[in-house]
């Protein structure tokens, strides 16, 4: 049976590559399009494998109603209503295109997570080589078939979400014509404690739902993630800013640039180290073997006398006789004259 893989960009993403890593732009441009392009740079800068952004308004995504139904209490975005948060933090749509041919000009991938079909639309309209379904939008259904329709790859976020509803978002997504799924297990805390994750979700859901499989991290720093790639996680998305102190709706929890750059190699040294099931001599190991414990002799012997106990000592180097060996020369009849501090041989006890 062929594992799960997806391509985006002609980047295959499997069990057998190295982690994809997704910055995540989402509101950390501030409102400021030169900010939006040098979080591109500095992604790229970084190494990271794929930008992402969010497209909708606020008007697409809520109702402009002051009602308690409406109203955020607590939390970092706390005493705004959704439709406040959402004008503040979207990104204007006719910044996609310059967007989207600034992350080519610099050969990094672009996509993004659409919140309904009119931003479907706009994006593939771009070229948009994937699609990301955020955690909130896992219930709609509607919006992940409308998603497969484009027969592009697509990420499914699934936070909040319990196994049954994992369920239904996949099956809607194969319905619409999907062919290419992956699933990032979350938690939607912003931020997120590490204890909150549990990471040994992930290859449950490698097994469950048998797809490429990765994590969407909202911890402060990379532990989390870089444990994940142990555990199965092929695709990791950290939110991304220049400045965690930059004032936005999502700084405060976003990786800034040296971050994200050592995100990008640990995790990828953590895939790197996986390897194989192998409990043979390493290639760095070869020069140390000379370091092992073997035989030696501590004493001047002449042939043909019995080898006592004193005579001999497992010591480093491993010139010598493995000291396992050391029943078969303790009391055996020294075939030739040996001296001390030289390697017990089995040219000393054999003929």
């Amino acid at each position: 049976m062929s594992k799960p893989a997806i391509t985006i960009a002609g980047r295959r993403i499997a069990d057998d590559t190295a982690p994809y890593v997704i910055a995540e732009m989402s509101a950390n441009h501030n409102g400021s399009i030169e900010t939006a392009f040098k979080i591109i740079e500095e992604a790229k800068k970084a190494g990271a494998d794929a930008v992402k952004i969010q497209t909708y308004t606020a008007d697409t995504i809520t109702l402009n109603h002051d009602g308690d139904d409406f109203q955020i209490k607590g939390g970092l975005w706390g005493g705004k209503t959704l439709y406040q948060l959402y004008e503040e933090a979207h990104m204007p749509w006719d910044w996609h295109a310059p967007l989207f041919k600034k992350a080519r000009e610099l050969d990094i991938t672009i996509f993004s997570s659409p919140f309904d079909a009119t931003a479907v639309d706009l994006l593939e309209d771009l070229g948009a080589p994937a699609y990301k379904i955020a955690s909130f939008e896992a219930v709609d259904l509607e919006l992940i078939r409308y998603v497969a329709g484009t027969g592009k790859p697509m990420i499914i976020s699934t936070g909040m979400a319990d196994d049954a509803e994992i369920c239904e978002a996949i099956e809607a997504a194969r319905r619409g014509g999907c062919k290419e799924i992956a699933i990032l297990h979350c938690v939607s805390g912003y931020p997120a404690p590490a204890e909150d994750y549990n990471l040994l979700t992930i290859p449950d859901m490698i097994r469950r739902f048998g797809l490429v499989t990765g994590l969407s991290d909202h911890t402060l720093e990379n532990t989390t993630a870089i444990a994940s790639v142990a555990l199965g996680a092929r695709i990791i998305e950290k939110h991304f800013t220049l400045d965690r102190k930059g004032g936005g709706p999502d700084d405060s929890f976003s990786l800034e640039p040296a971050d994200m750059m050592d995100l990008c190699v640990s995790s990828r040294r953590a895939w790197m180290s996986l390897g194989r099931i192998d409990y043979g001599r390493k290639p760095s190991e070869g020069e140390n073997v000379k370091f092992r414990r073997s035989l030696y002799f501590v004493k001047n012997l002449k042939a043909g006398e019995i080898i006592p106990a004193d005579a001999i000592r497992s010591v480093r180097p491993g010139f010598g006789l493995a000291p396992k060996r050391y029943g078969d020369v303790v009391g055996a009849v020294l075939l030739k004259d040996a001296e001390a501090f030289g390697p017990v041989t089995l040219a000393h006890i054999q003929s």
